[in-house]
């Protein structure tokens, strides 16, 4: 990641803040002075803060889990969409819907209705449709594509935000907040950096100031994804190997030992109960929110009952899953009916097959 100088965010305006009368007084420690009745911002914290943000967002990129770009007003959207879609994150710069984070399953649905029409246009169903529905189906998917095409491959919740102006995307904010995800975001003199985990101190207004930060950004993302790539192709390679040597290791044995030392009974039956213990160890827990219908609480409280993989939430029963969740208030009646059937297709790794059916499901309950 290449440095940022202080030249580069002084000719950009980064320094350039909102009117003395407009300043809220949390944004003191990042103003430097007060200049013909203009808060001016300290660059030096700029610059400090920008890369510390960068490198927290780097490593959520190498992690392989996605950040949500929010930039609805006029200077930043076209800015956003251009370089955010490189990276193939998530991004919103027309409106911010209520409830997108924080009523999820409905906005999936939305997303579920755009390729429910793209999938009538394939199918030969469209054919059948008279030009009156043609037209409704069409304004439909147009304004869907608009709110909700650039956070369609967005299956779930992000790991982090980040957002460009505070006051304007205040909705925004406050679901991240609710929802505990880290947010990134530049904030003006007329800002409170108290409620963002990652302030950026910046002119958020200017175009130059807001391309400047967003370069910074995502080329720290850029290479957190580039350095998951190559970190993945190295383990790839040696799993390759290892493999290789585990099949050419059987062959140099039957070479050097000979048929005459074959009975040594002991020792064979030693390494035959060693073996087992391997076996034994504890199961490396499965993501059960993969299933529909599982959130990250009820996750938890389906761990700490013994239900830790797929397999073990496939051998047990709706009965036995509701009389777990309801010990918990705000689980009791949940509707578990189809979470063994989706677990046991988890177990067999049938993925394609399961999103097939979760797509059709309707909050992990079958459509009436």
């Amino acid at each position: 990641m290449s440095k940022l100088k202080f030249e580069d965010l002084l000719n950009a305006g980064v320094h350039f803040g909102h009117l003395k009368r407009k300043w809220n007084p949390a944004m003191a420690p990042y103003i430097f002075e007060e200049k013909k009745g203009i808060h001016i911002i300290d660059l030096n914290k700029t610059i400090a803060h920008l890369e510390n943000s960068s490198a927290a967002l780097k490593q959520i990129a190498k992690s392989g889990k996605k950040i949500l770009f929010v930039a609805t007003k006029k200077q930043a959207k076209d800015i956003v969409s251009s370089r955010v879609k490189e990276l193939n994150m998530p991004y919103v710069t027309e409106r911010w819907s209520g409830g997108m984070l924080t009523n999820f399953a409905t906005t999936r649905k939305s997303i579920r209705k755009m390729s429910a029409i793209d999938k009538m246009q394939t199918d030969g169903t469209w054919t059948t449709l008279n030009k009156r529905e043609r037209l409704f189906k069409t304004r439909q998917r147009e304004k869907l594509e608009k709110n909700f095409g650039s956070i369609a491959d967005m299956t779930r919740q992000p790991a982090a935000i980040f957002i460009v102006d505070i006051i304007k995307e205040h909705i925004a904010l406050k679901e991240a907040k609710r929802l505990n995800i880290p947010v990134f975001a530049m904030v003006d003199t007329n800002s409170n950096p108290k409620f963002v985990d990652f302030p950026i101190p910046a002119n958020d207004d200017a175009t130059k100031s807001i391309t400047l930060i967003l370069d910074t950004v995502c080329e720290a993302i850029k290479e957190g994804l580039e350095d998951r790539k190559n970190a993945k192709a190295s383990a790839d390679k040696d799993a390759k190997a290892k493999k290789e040597a585990k099949e050419a290791a059987p062959k140099a044995e039957k070479v050097d030992t000979p048929k005459v030392e074959a009975p040594k009974k002991e020792e064979v039956k030693v390494e035959a109960k060693a073996a087992p213990k391997k076996a034994t160890s504890k199961a490396k827990a499965d993501d059960l929110k993969k299933i529909e219908g599982v959130g990250p609480k009820i996750a938890e409280v389906l761990t700490a009952a013994g239900l830790v993989t797929y397999k073990d939430v496939a051998g047990s029963s709706e009965e036995a899953i509701k009389e777990i969740l309801s010990a918990h208030k705000t689980l009791a009646g949940k509707d578990a009916s189809t979470w063994c059937q989706q677990a046991g297709m988890a177990a067999e790794g049938k993925w394609d097959e399961l999103k097939k059916w979760q797509d059709e499901l309707d909050g992990g309950k079958v459509k009436a």
